[in-house]
């Protein structure tokens, strides 16, 4: 958008005008100013010839004044338009974004090599389908800081809490079942994020609890952790993964899978979890209920943003500062039309 910031500057067109009407006229052409007490008298042996020679005009000269005439008053519109400083508004959109920082919190006991969930008719384990679900749900996240945990015997921070998710989405992808132990501390990884959130702003700070068991590790009781996770201002959202069956295949140390008893989801205490921090509990038996719950999280903790459009200003007056110079210097070679040379005036002396 074009725009003239000092608009009040175009005033000074009228100024040549104003001058031209009102100025006093001390001399008009063609009357002569007697001199005080004198006549002065002009003795030429050819007078008339004189006269002659000083009001004849030179082919051209007309037309050169005119010249001269339209370049003084382009001189001046292109000093006004400088004055009125012109300039281009370039629109620049801030987007300012209220995120959250979501910890992600998965676990890779052995369990989670079981193939109780089904994708194109086909089994895969359930820790395939969480992160293929939960990937996708990451990189929906934009704006919010996000960091991933594993938990087994221990919890260990594979991810800080960062803005890029295509970063945490690929460590996501090289988690597997086992590399964290086969046992399952819920709470320590519960305790070990709030540690990580409680770092971050009031009100942003959310945990998405993965898991396929009950505690059977760690330093810290679940409930327990899950009463500094409110102290804190945490919300878990907890996520129980696996089916009803009572067996199960899964892997074993040795890479084959055999069939086992499945111990099941203790969501009595995941239940508890969510409650008492203000979150949620979902039970995902398969793929679709996986996905559901993503979504769903993914509505209940929406980051929000706000958008401000902002005018930068381009600067303009260069160009109508460019013609007024480059007339200045045509002005100044050739005056009323008469080419300026050195040395011209000592030729025609």
């Amino acid at each position: 958008m074009f725009e003239f910031h000092w608009p009040w500057m175009g005033m000074l067109l009228l100024l040549p005008l104003l001058a031209h009407m009102l100025w006093p006229r001390l001399h008009r052409p063609g009357e002569e100013q007697p001199m005080e007490g004198r006549r002065t008298t002009l003795l030429h042996p050819s007078i008339q010839l004189l006269q002659k020679s000083f009001h004849g005009k030179r082919p051209g000269t007309a037309i050169a004044g005119q010249l001269h005439a339209i370049l003084l008053g382009v001189l001046w519109v292109a000093l006004t338009l400088t004055a009125m400083r012109p300039q281009w508004l370039e629109p620049y959109t801030e987007i300012k974004t209220e995120g959250y920082d979501l910890m992600l919190a998965v676990d890779t006991s052995r369990s989670m090599t079981a193939l109780d969930f089904s994708r194109d008719a086909r089994p895969v384990s359930r820790m395939a389908v969480v992160k293929g679900v939960m990937g996708r749900f990451i990189e929906k996240r934009a704006g919010d800081r996000v960091g991933l945990i594993v938990f087994g015997n221990q919890a260990f921070i594979l991810s800080p809490l960062t803005f890029d998710l295509q970063a945490v989405r690929g460590i996501l992808d090289d988690v597997d079942p086992g590399m964290a132990g086969n046992a399952t501390a819920m709470g320590d990884a519960i305790g070990l994020s709030v540690k990580k959130l409680r770092e971050r702003p009031e009100g942003s700070r959310v945990l998405l609890l993965i898991t396929d068991g009950e505690n059977t590790a760690g330093l810290i009781p679940p409930l327990e952790a899950a009463h500094l996770a409110t102290r804190e201002g945490v919300r878990i959202y907890a996520i129980g993964v696996g089916s009803n069956k009572q067996e199960v295949m899964v892997r074993g140390v040795d890479g084959q899978y055999r069939s086992e008893t499945d111990i099941g989801l203790d969501e009595e205490t995941l239940k508890q979890l969510a409650e008492l921090t203000g979150g949620a509990y979902f039970r995902a038996t398969n793929t679709r209920a996986l996905e559901e719950i993503s979504q769903r999280i993914d509505t209940l903790e929406k980051t929000e943003s706000e958008s401000h459009t902002v005018l930068i200003p381009q600067p303009l007056y260069r160009w109508p500062l460019g013609v007024a110079l480059l007339i200045l210097l045509v002005l100044g070679l050739f005056p009323e039309g008469r080419i300026r040379l050195p040395g011209r005036s000592g030729a025609n002396a």
